[in-house]
Parts: structure tokens; sequence; C-alpha cells
């Protein structure tokens, strides 16, 4: 891991950034998401074919699947399911919003309609791993904001195979249809519909470069979670952190892809020290060594910052995905961090906690994002609907300012509208004196 300071760090940072071109990227995805528009299933299966190896005679994962992969999977492992599952329930029923009305004097009526999103689909990556907690983490907020049809894709293996961790979430989240479908080509068709994948209104679920891409192109007429990049994590470690833990932690993102980014940020160079050593040793006992190095090699960075105050203002300028804080008192310091999707607070709140099993939501924003959004939530699934009733009486208080501001923006028959409820009122006004 190359050792910097914070103010080159951030340097290198804004130049990739300016040097980043998506444009071959692009055309890809949007011959991808033209074929699947225009052929729908044949789209699907040719893709399926080309890009995951497999020959598919259905897309639907069948009921005898579902059986297959709960036999697969061990007790153990339905049981550590559960409690994810409780565990992520609990937190996000602290997130459900209601639907609220004001009254206000002269018989005015405002309010807010809280109303959730009817079809929604869920993009489970496959390829370098299995994610089964993604299934818990996409489909929970959605069902706890009453969404009625929640539809998961994923790719196959090579054997045209779903993995049994991933359909064993989806039972254990009461989710029964599951799509054989990854990449842009699952995205598109979520977004318009195949003879088999019905069309949902919202996206969410992360992925690699090219769902990302996807998502980009296809909202506006669906929505989506957010654009997802690749992993990341910060730590912020004090000269009182534990060097062990602050280097598996990096090692822990460092295995999801060659493009994940593990940054550490200290004040103490025998820390950086310290934690590079522990990184080499550490990595020749993992499985996904490659990855990993690859991952160090490319996005692994050590920022020295000469104080906390330096380092709280590069993570905060980083924004990243997690944050770490390994300093003494990180509760009192949390006021300092002002963009990050997930904050992690002491020596035995790792990341992976928050990954699996602590409840908050491990989708969050990446690649600087943090600074203007947030982890998925309830919040995600509904839709909120203003609600406004004037009486009679009320509109005519409030209809000559109308009139004024329509008019001083040109727009004749916005006053119009209001003035021929005026009229009317005067109409009805002078019937009413000739009938007396």
């Amino acid at each position: 891991m190359k050792v910097l300071s914070a103010e080159h760090y951030l340097q290198e940072k804004q130049n990739k950034s300016s040097q980043t071109d998506d444009s071959h990227l692009d055309e890809s995805v949007m011959a991808i998401i033209s074929e699947v528009r225009q052929e729908g299933d044949k789209a699907l299966k040719r893709m399926t074919e080309k890009f995951d190896g497999v020959k598919l005679d259905r897309i639907t994962v069948s009921e005898e699947e579902f059986l297959q992969a709960e036999s697969a999977v061990n007790q153990a492992f339905k049981t550590a399911l559960k409690t994810a599952r409780e565990n992520i329930e609990a937190f996000h029923k602290e997130q459900k919003e209601q639907s609220w009305f004001i009254n206000q004097p002269g018989g005015i009526t405002l309010g807010q309609k809280v109303t959730p999103i009817e079809r929604v689909g869920v993009y489970i990556p496959g390829g370098k791993a299995s994610y089964p907690s993604s299934v818990l983490m996409n489909v929970i907020p959605a069902q706890l904001a009453g969404v009625n049809e929640i539809a998961i894709t994923t790719p196959p293996d090579r054997d045209g195979k779903v993995s049994p961790y991933v359909l064993a979430a989806a039972r254990e989240a009461g989710v029964d249809t599951v799509y054989k479908a990854g990449g842009a080509q699952a995205i598109a068709a979520l977004a318009y519909g195949t003879e088999t994948i019905q069309n949902v209104f919202k996206i969410v679920g992360p992925g690699n470069a090219y769902v990302a891409r996807a998502k980009k192109w296809v909202f506006g007429d669906v929505d989506i979670d957010m654009i997802a990049g690749p992993s990341e994590i910060c730590i912020i470690a004090d000269a009182t952190a534990n060097p062990r833990f602050v280097a598996a932690d990096l090692l822990s993102q460092a295995e999801h892809d060659e493009a994940a980014r593990p940054l550490l940020v200290t004040t103490s160079q025998q820390m950086a020290d310290t934690v590079r050593d522990e990184i080499t040793q550490q990595t020749e006992q993992l499985e996904r060594q490659a990855i990993i190095q690859q991952s160090l090699k490319q996005n692994g960075r050590i920022i020295l910052a000469e104080t906390l105050s330096e380092a709280f203002a590069t993570a905060n300028a980083i924004a990243p995905e997690h944050l770490q804080l390994m300093i003494q008192e990180p509760f009192v310091n949390l006021a300092n961090i002002t963009n990050a999707g997930a904050i992690f607070l002491g020596d035995y709140s790792p990341e992976p906690l928050g990954d699996y099993a602590a409840g908050p939501n491990h989708t969050l924003p990446t690649s600087g994002t943090a600074v203007f959004s947030s982890p998925l939530g309830v919040y995600d699934f509904v839709k909120r609907s203003s609600v406004i009733h004037y009486p009679k009486e009320a509109l005519n208080q409030v209809s000559e300012d109308i009139i004024r501001l329509a008019e001083a923006e040109g727009l004749t028959a916005h006053g119009q509208s209001i003035k021929i409820r005026k009229d009317d009122d005067h109409a009805s006004s002078d019937r009413q004196s000739q009938d007396s």
C-alpha cells in the first residue's frame, strides 16, 4: 500500500476522477438495453449464454430449485440468516413513515399521503461471490414499506443454477420470484419488461460496472436506489488502535474485488508501518489473495494526517461508503464526521458487523456520493403525495394573491382558473338576489 500525505492523496483522488471516461462502457450498455427492449426473453437468454456461459431453458427459478436449495444449506446457516433478518427488521421498522394531515383555520386541510411503490426489482450480484445478505438488506425495507410485488434477478452459474444461499435468503425473506438474469440485461428487463419478467417501478441492489451504468440509463423510466461503485472502507486510527484489527478490516474490503478501495488515515507513522506489516502477514492466510493484492496495489492507501482534525477533514472529503473510527473517544468525535454511508465506532464494531448482523443497511452510497445520499431504507420504497383541500371561503381569501403571482409569471390561464371561481361565486350571489 502506498503511503501519502493527506494533501497528496486528495490530489491523487481528484486526478483520477478527472480522467474517468465511461463512454465505451456506455455504448455497450445502451446496446444491451436496446436489444432487451426489442427482443425480450430471446435477448436475455442469448446474453446469458454469451456472458455467463450457460444456455437457459427457463428464466424463472422453479419451486423445485427452491426446494433443492433448502436442502443444500445447513441448519447453522439458516439460523444465522434468521438472526440477521430479525435484526434488520428491528432496525428498519424505526424508519417507517406515516401519512399526516394538519387542519388550519377556515376549514383548510393540508397533508402528505405516504404510499408504497407497487413493484420493485432487486438485483443481487453473482460472479466472484454469493450475496445472501444483500437479499435481506434490499428486500426487508421494501416489505416494511408495504411493496406488494418484489422480484429478484441474479446471474446463474455455469450449471444454470442460482446460489442456494441466495435462494435460501429469498425464501427466508418471503420472496418467491427469482429470475436467472444478470448484468445490464437484467436491469433492462426489470425496467422495460419481457415476456417472462414484468417491468417494475424501482430497481435496487448493487452490481458491477455494467449494472451501475445500466441503472443510470434506465433512470427516469424507473427509479433507482443509487449508482453503486466499488466497495470502499476508510479507517481513521490513532496511535491507540490495534494494528491487527486495522489490517484485518482493510483486508475485509479488499477481498470484494480488484477495484475495492481500502484506505487508512492515521496520525501515527508507527501505526502506518505496523499495519503494512500486518497486511502482508494476514494476506498470506486468506483465500482471495490475488484479488486482495490487486486491490491493495491499485487502490489501497495509507494516508498520514498531522492531526485528528486533518484526519476528519480528509475522511469527509473522501465521503466513504464505510468509515471506522478506531480512536480514543469515538462517540465524542462522531460530531466531526459529516460525510459517510455508515459509521462504525470503536475497536469492536468492524465493518463486517454491519454487512451481516447489526441491522442497519449495507447498501450504501459509494464513490463520494455520501456527500448527498444515504443508506438504503424503508423511505426508498414509498412515494409521498401532497394533499390540499380549501373550501370556497378560504380560496377567496387568497385568490387575488394567486392571480397577481400568475400574471407576474405570464401564466394567464393559471389566473383564469382562480377568476372563474370568483366570477361563478358572484354569479351565484346575483342569482340569489334576483330570486329573492
